[in-house]
C-alpha cells in the first residue's frame, strides 16, 4: 500500500494559507532541502483545485523561463498528477488527471494502486482535512514558521473527533523554523486531573 504524505508550510497559530509576505523571508537552503525530501520518489501529487490552478499557473512557465528552477519545475510537470475538483475543463497541464467522483474512494484506491509507493498532497488544505478524517493520512509534514500570520486558513477546522499525533521527526533550521513530522498516533494514557495530581507542581510539599 502506498504512503500517503502531507506537506504543509504553516504559521504559528495553524495558518496554513501562504503569505509571501512571512513565507519566504524563512525560505533557505534548509527549507529547501526538507521540500526537495518532501518531493522524493514521489509516484503521484494529489492536489485540491486551488492549490493546482496555483501550480499550473507558475511551474509550466518556470519550466519554458530555464532559470534556476526550472529542474524543479520540470519534475513537477512530469510527475502525475491527480486533481480534486467538480469542473470538467481541460486542466492544461501535462501528466494531470481529474478526480471528480467521491474523493475518499478514489484516494483510497490510488493507495492499492500497484507500483504506486508515495502519494504527496502538497497545500490543499480541503483535501488534507478530509483525508486525515477518512484515516487515510500516514504522515503530517510541516515546515513551522516562528511567526504568527493572524489571517487566512488553518490546518484544523472546529469538530470531533480529535487527532492524537505521534512525533516522527524534528529538525529545527536557523532561521527558527521547525521542522515537524507527524504520524496519526494514539493519547499516551486515559488520565484525569486527580491521576496527575503527584505531578503537579509542589506536590508533597505541603
Amino acid at each position: 500500500m502506498a504512503t500517503l504524505v502531507s506537506t504543509l508550510f504553516i504559521a504559528l497559530d495553524g495558518v496554513v494559507e501562504i503569505d509571501p509576505a512571512w513565507h519566504f523571508p524563512y525560505f533557505d537552503e534548509h527549507m529547501g532541502a526538507a521540500v526537495e525530501e518532501d518531493y522524493e520518489d514521489v509516484d503521484v501529487l494529489l492536489l485540491g483545485r486551488v492549490t493546482y490552478d496555483s501550480f499550473a499557473g507558475a511551474w509550466p512557465e518556470r519550466e519554458r523561463a530555464g532559470g534556476e528552477d526550472a529542474v524543479f519545475a520540470a519534475q513537477l510537470g512530469d510527475v502525475r498528477k491527480v486533481v480534486a475538483t467538480r469542473g470538467d475543463e481541460d486542466l492544461g497541464w501535462r501528466n494531470v488527471e481529474a478526480v471528480r467522483g467521491d474523493l475518499v474512494e478514489a484516494v483510497a484506491e490510488l493507495k492499492q494502486t500497484p507500483g504506486v509507493g508515495k502519494i504527496l498532497v502538497a497545500g490543499s488544505v480541503s483535501v488534507v482535512r478530509q483525508l486525515m478524517a477518512a484515516g487515510l493520512l500516514d504522515e503530517l509534514r510541516l515546515l513551522v514558521h516562528p511567526v504568527a500570520a493572524r489571517q487566512g486558513m488553518r490546518l484544523f477546522d472546529e469538530g470531533e473527533p480529535i487527532y492524537p499525533l505521534r512525533l516522527l521527526a524534528s529538525q529545527v533550521f536557523p532561521t527558527g523554523v521547525v521542522r515537524l513530522v507527524y504520524a496519526p498516533g494514539t493519547l499516551p494514557g486515559t488520565q484525569q486531573y486527580e491521576d496527575v495530581l503527584g505531578s503537579v507542581p509542589g506536590a508533597g510539599q505541603g
